[in-house]
């Protein structure tokens, strides 16, 4: 049984059974007239909620998800090894001859995966439209030296790790990683998350807005484009695109399908496509084998991040979320504030979008999360 009353706030349907995350939701945007959001849960593989509210927003409305664009990227990678045609475990060069220059022979796929491989950028940086071709980056990384020693440490590889995924897709496949995704999972499965989004579904999106001005902090200090930050961000090409919410509002970036921060996507879209991942969707069998979504929900590198200066955790690429989510969660977030996350011992599956740009995990979503997982139970 659902609601489809129209509430002061949010629009849409919720289950009975998940009634306080809707009024979680509801909470959210009213306490802000002009915030514009989406939400859907999956449970067992059936939309229990499919809410969204705020100006210019309805439940089919796209807008850029930046990094939990990364999640679709390793979901390709994932089937690959749920199916046996990739071993994580195997040296990268095994698929990828040209990526072992320069020292970079012993990295191992979970290595490149979990963000130990060093190859958060390269030397001078990325021109736009190479950072907008995920081909064009992967071919630039392999023949450049890594910035520490590979499996020794490790740092998030923000406009990379999707480009080095979607390498080792292409050459197990023999389709790129847009084609892999289209093929075997948003094409069949009627996901709408978008690694290129065709130009007759523009006028459904939503440009990401910026962010509402800080109060200056005087003891911040600007980061070197030369630090592992800022070469990582891209920010030492003074051309390109390094303001994080302009990278899916230009359209050389979102036409192109670059993996690790132009997807575009609605909450439906998110959501669905972990549901498929671990539950299956429309009676299907679900993408992925168990023992591969708790290889993915198991941390691989796990400690400090020495391009983000934060503790992280990863497994087989995913972001591996804490707190008040259940052990074996995976997903990944963006820093518009997307959410997107599989909790496959809950058999949930979670899609959150905004429009105002969050500059990381948006502050609610782990209100709603840890709601939605409540009403699992």
């Amino acid at each position: 049984m659902t609601h489809e009353e129209t509430t002061p706030a949010s629009r849409g349907t919720a289950s009975e059974a998940f009634a306080a995350l809707r009024a979680e939701f509801d909470a959210v945007l009213a306490a802000d007239p002009e915030h514009a959001a989406q939400l859907a849960v999956y449970r067992d593989g059936r939309l229990e909620v499919d809410l969204w509210g705020g100006p210019a927003f309805d439940g089919s409305t796209l807008t850029g998800v930046l990094s939990s664009s990364k999640g679709a990227a390793f979901l390709v990678v994932a089937l690959l090894v749920s199916r046996g045609e990739l071993d994580v475990a195997r040296e990268v060069r095994h698929y990828w001859p040209e990526f072992a220059a320069h020292g970079k022979g012993a990295i191992t796929v979970h290595q490149l995966l979990n963000h130990q491989a060093g190859a958060i950028g390269v030397a001078g940086g990325f021109t736009p439209e190479e950072l907008a071709d995920d081909a064009a980056i992967a071919e630039r990384l392999a023949g450049h030296p890594p910035y520490w020693h590979p499996g020794a440490a490790f740092g998030y590889h923000a406009v990379t790790v999707g480009a080095l995924a979607g390498e080792l897709v292409r050459r197990v496949s023999g389709l790129t990683l847009r084609e892999a995704y289209e093929r075997w999972m948003s094409g069949p499965l009627d996901v709408d998350f978008h690694l290129g989004l065709p130009e007759a579904e523009e006028p459904r999106l939503r440009s990401i807005l910026p962010p509402r001005p800080a109060p200056p902090d005087p003891d911040a200090l600007p980061e070197a484009p030369d630090s592992l930050g800022g070469i990582a961000g891209n920010r030492h090409h003074g051309a390109a695109p390094t303001v994080l919410h302009e990278l899916p509002n230009s359209r050389l970036m979102r036409a192109g399908g670059q993996s690790s921060v132009a997807g575009v996507a609605s909450a439906r879209g998110l959501a669905r496509l972990y549901a498929a991942a671990i539950s299956g969707v429309d009676g299907g069998a679900p993408l992925l084998d168990p023992d591969t979504v708790r290889l993915a929900g198991s941390p691989h590198t796990t400690g400090h991040d020495l391009v983000l200066g934060m503790r992280r955790a990863h497994g087989l690429g995913f972001l591996l979320p804490g707190g008040h989510l259940p052990a074996g969660t995976f997903g990944h977030d963006g820093a518009g504030g997307s959410v997107a996350f599989a909790a496959p011992s809950a058999g949930i599956a979670f899609g959150y979008t905004r429009r105002r740009f969050a500059g990381g995990a948006a502050p609610e979503a782990d209100r709603l999360a840890a709601a939605a997982l409540r009403a699992a139970r």
